[in-house]
């Protein structure tokens, strides 16, 4: 299967299905220090301001929306 064959809808729901296959391993993704660093700066600003951002769903949907146009 050629990947770019695929629409962007169904590239995202392999690329969730992958995830979810790395998850279900319980595998243990190493992370670098600035990445970590990047982590605890968003959720002190999260924790500042809890109202900032959009929920996974929100996202997902404008994403998904976006690739039916």
């Amino acid at each position: 299967m050629e990947i770019q064959s695929l629409t962007i809808s169904e590239r995202i729901i392999l690329a969730e299905a992958l995830w979810d296959s790395v998850i279900a391993e319980d595998a243990k993704i190493e992370l670098t220090e600035s990445q970590k660093q990047e982590l605890d700066r968003r959720l002190k600003s999260f924790e500042i301001d809890q109202d900032t951002g959009s929920p996974w769903s929100s996202v997902k949907a404008r994403i998904l929306s976006k690739s039916r146009s």
